[in-house]
């Protein structure tokens, strides 16, 4: 059976994994897995038994929280904002391998407390099933000792897959890239904290800026702060002339990168798990 005849059938289990899991809580960052859990949790269970939560923190990009908003109030949800603390969290700010498992920790602490206090039987995520075949991932671990729902993996979805069922869904995230916290752009080793946090944002805001004011397409972008340096990764198309861009250095400093050198490489996700540790 061909991949594009079977997205109704991944579809269909994932409905099926949710029917019983209501009134559910699922946590909705705004990107393709964790809105299609959301749409698919309205049609297995209706709008009335499924509540979008939002995590606020220095952590997440702030541009994601309006999007995540609009899209939870059009498929009929009620949506929550939560405050995270992660960075109240001495082994949050010291950057090791397992920053992951314990801001997860966070998220799902706050998550379930307040699926409890809104009446919801269960909480659920977007990890699918590339995800838990990443042997690198603290996160979901953090997730499986709560009880939380991981229906896109348990349904044995890819992103390929989630991205095609979003698409024949009609949900505009199907093509969304993925917007990890803004922590992920941060070195293991190189100590959290809030102004890094806010650099590493301005800085991506201000590089898209660069690129829109130039009428250059760019769809992947990723800001690294790498302690003694700082990496712009971009479309692999796009790195040379990235690379000459006298207006990229000032971009970076007024994001709050002050002087500090800098290097254009291809964009790849989750890069900072090759480096040494």
């Amino acid at each position: 059976m061909t991949f594009a005849s079977s997205w109704g059938e991944g579809a269909q289990r994932l409905r099926d994994l949710l029917r019983d899991s209501g009134p559910l809580l699922v946590a909705f960052s705004g990107g393709a897995d964790s809105a299609l859990v959301l749409a698919a949790a309205v049609r297995a269970l209706g709008p009335d038994r499924v509540i979008a939560a939002t995590s606020t923190s220095a952590s997440m990009p702030r541009s994601e929280l309006a999007a995540a908003r609009e899209f939870a109030e059009q498929l009929g949800v009620r949506h929550l904002s939560v405050s995270t603390h992660e960075l109240r969290s001495e082994d949050y700010r010291a950057n090791t391998n397992r920053r992951c498992y314990f801001c997860k920790s966070e998220l799902l602490d706050v998550l379930l407390d307040a699926a409890a206090t809104h009446g919801c039987a269960n909480v659920a995520t977007g990890t699918n099933a590339d995800d838990a075949r990443d042997a690198f991932r603290p996160g979901i671990k953090a997730a499986d000792e709560r009880g939380v729902l991981a229906p896109l993996r348990d349904a044995g979805l890819t992103k390929a897959q989630v991205r095609e069922i979003s698409r024949h869904w009609g949900l505009r995230t199907w093509d969304k890239p993925a917007a990890p916290c803004l922590a992920s752009r941060i070195a293991y080793g190189v100590p959290v904290d809030e102004a890094r946090l806010g650099r590493v944002e301005r800085g991506e805001i201000e590089v898209r800026a660069l690129f829109e004011a130039l009428e250059r397409p760019l769809v992947d972008l990723r800001v690294r702060d790498l302690g003694g340096r700082v990496r712009v990764e971009v479309d692999t198309a796009q790195v040379d002339w990235l690379a000459d861009s006298r207006r990229l250095r000032a971009a970076l400093d007024r994001a709050g990168f002050v002087g500090t050198p800098l290097d254009v490489a291809p964009f790849r996700s989750g890069a900072l798990n090759l480096l040494p540790t």
